[in-house]
């Protein structure tokens, strides 16, 4: 099953994320895949919200890997797009992270596919525009399907989000 949502601003996306946050579960890698400026960081945002976590999330564009721990469970937030191969991510031990302890979040998971694993979450963005977001869920391999309550929420979810 595949799941589409559109977002009007990075509170949206936000918000869309903290949904998301309580249907993951550790060991889960979600693939987050769309162009610069997509949103990719804003949903890993909320779901780092969702999942209480306190410290403030940053991308990960030169460490590769933002590790936060203060939430309800690890979130492992990625940035492949400067890795140039799979034995590099294997090199600097980052490979533990995928399908551990905690949420795997990868943004760019294409500049590494034979890191993958066959069973995980993917997160498609795609701009519409300059605010809205159209971000697609799809199951791969043996990952539980996806269902509309992962992204959408009922009114009160939203209460005090603001379009931004």
């Amino acid at each position: 099953m595949t799941i589409q949502l559109t977002t009007h601003g990075p509170g949206e996306t936000r918000a869309a994320g903290r949904r998301l946050a309580a249907r993951l579960r550790a060991g889960d890698v979600l693939l987050l895949r769309g162009p610069l400026g997509a949103g990719k960081s804003e949903l890993t945002r909320g779901i780092a919200e969702g999942l209480g976590v306190t410290e403030t999330v940053t991308s990960p564009s030169f460490s590769i890997l933002n590790v936060y721990e203060s939430g309800r469970i690890p979130l492992y937030h990625f940035d492949w797009y400067r890795l140039e191969s799979e034995e590099e991510l294997y090199e600097l031990g980052m490979d533990e992270y995928l399908g551990g302890d905690g949420i795997a979040a990868v943004e760019w998971p294409e500049q590494c596919p034979e890191a993958v694993p066959d069973n995980c979450l993917e997160a498609v963005l795609e701009p519409e525009g300059d605010e809205e977001r159209r971000i697609t869920l799809r199951s791969l391999g043996a990952f539980r399907e996806p269902d509309a309550d992962w992204l959408t929420a009922d009114e009160q979810d939203d209460k005090g989000d603001q379009k931004a």
